[in-house]
């Protein structure tokens, strides 16, 4: 075995035994507050359906950037998307909707690289424009097709949405855990110490899902094989390191990043199929700020597909959970000052391992002490707001996986790298 593949296997044991601690600590918190809905089948079945508008708007922006392009308008791509499903769908059924969803997003992809890649305009100019444009076209359409009169308005739409669906998307539950009778729901009632805490996670996970769930799920581990395994994924992130020495091999640079553009629009699209899909029609604003979320979901997972999905199922479970139970949200503090005192934990362990006396070592060892002295402080603050905080008020309670996802960012940006040339303006044949 060589060493980058020991490397490898080091890193995936490391993320098993992460989860295994997670669902530990989440276990721990359920028992000593009481607060079933934490590991709940239904909370995490709804976290599952909250998480993947997420990583799919995620998963494009990670297609487009890794190719070196900046994609902020993967927001009004999910709108576009969103929009044609809607209409689409309440005609010829769930099929057509995500044949029109995907095409829509991927229409806004390409006029993204249009703008980005062939005219050289600021990626994050054209981001703007993209995001403004989908919008103001959808409602524009809506004025058009749904005005009262129109065969649609006959059939339920209205301004601000589209009928519903003519079909819905099949449901399948994975047979390893459905079949036979419920023992899975039957292990849950039983609230036993992470038995049925296991067990409500893998219901969850399992019973009732939808086809376009399993695909996204399935669109994580398909995006790392072709973008990290292949000949073509390789061209694709040269681009986005430095696409005059890609150009230099003979990649042709200019349509590597439209390809990628369009496939990154087009998975935003899907996203924005799901969404429909989950209410059964189109509604005007129900992306709800989800394509920005989904980039900052890429930026927690360092342009990583593994990394993302974490980063869209925390601001999931969050969501979920403030959904399913309000009361529960508190439990957060708890579950937040555990993982700080494990984190506390590690960092002493790695410094009395350390005996290196060098100046450099001093220095960072004062930095370990300055970063272990603010955890610390957050545990007190966290333990604190557990033990005196009953219920918070519904308008922080809403805005929890917000705050989440910003506190998360800011744990995160301490690690990050981006591509090279992420946003780069890139001519053929110009010396970088």
């Amino acid at each position: 075995m060589s060493v980058l593949d020991a490397r490898r296997v080091r890193k995936y044991h490391l993320t098993l035994i992460a989860v295994a601690v997670l669902i530990l600590v989440l276990s721990l918190v359920r028992v000593v507050t009481g607060k079933v809905d934490i590991t709940s089948s239904s909370t995490f079945q709804v976290a599952l359906v909250l998480a993947v508008p997420i990583g799919l708007a995620g998963l494009g922006g990670l297609w487009a950037e890794r190719a070196g392009v900046v994609n902020i308008g993967l927001e009004g791509m999910m709108v576009l998307g969103t929009w044609f499903a809607g209409w689409a769908g309440y005609q010829w059924g769930w099929q057509a909707a995500l044949v029109a969803g995907l095409a829509a997003g991927a229409i806004g992809g390409l006029l993204h690289a249009i703008a980005t890649v062939g005219f050289g305009v600021d990626h994050i100019i054209s981001g703007v424009a993209i995001n403004l444009l989908g919008p103001g076209v959808t409602r524009f359409l809506s004025e058009v097709l749904y005005a009262e009169g129109t065969p649609a308005a006959e059939a339920g739409a209205g301004i601000t949405g589209s009928p519903a669906l003519s079909s819905k998307a099949p449901e399948v539950s994975l047979p390893l855990f459905s079949s036979g009778p419920d023992w899975l729901g039957s292990l849950e009632s039983t609230h036993w110490f992470l038995i049925s805490d296991v067990a409500g996670i893998l219901r969850g996970l399992t019973h009732d899902v939808g086809l376009l769930v399993i695909v996204a799920v399935a669109l994580i581990p398909l995006t790392y094989f072709v973008l990290w395994r292949t000949a073509f994924g390789l061209r694709l992130r040269s681009a986005g390191e430095n696409p005059w020495a890609a150009e230099s091999l003979g990649v042709n640079v200019y349509l590597t990043k439209y390809v990628a553009t369009v496939i990154s629009g087009a998975l935003a699209g899907l996203g924005g199929v799901f969404l429909v899909f989950f209410t059964t029609k189109y509604v005007e604003g129900q992306t709800q700020g989800r394509g920005f979320i989904g980039l900052a979901a890429m930026i927690f997972g360092n342009w990583r597909p593994g990394g993302l999905a974490a980063g869209a199922s925390l601001f999931g479970y969050a969501d979920g959970l403030q959904l399913r139970s309000k009361a529960a949200v508190t439990s957060l503090f708890l579950f937040g000052a555990i993982l700080l005192l494990i984190y506390v934990g590690t960092r002493i362990r790695r410094l009395l391992s350390s005996r290196r006396e060098t100046p450099a070592a001093a220095v960072a060892g004062a930095k370990e002490y300055t970063v272990m002295a603010f955890a610390a402080g957050g545990v007190v603050v966290l333990m604190w707001l557990w033990m005196t905080v009953d219920q918070l008020p519904n308008e922080l309670v809403v805005i929890t996986p917000y705050v989440l996802t910003l506190l998360v960012l800011l744990v995160a940006s301490q690690r990050l790298r981006m591509p090279k040339a992420d946003g780069v303006r890139y001519r053929r044949g110009e010396q970088h």
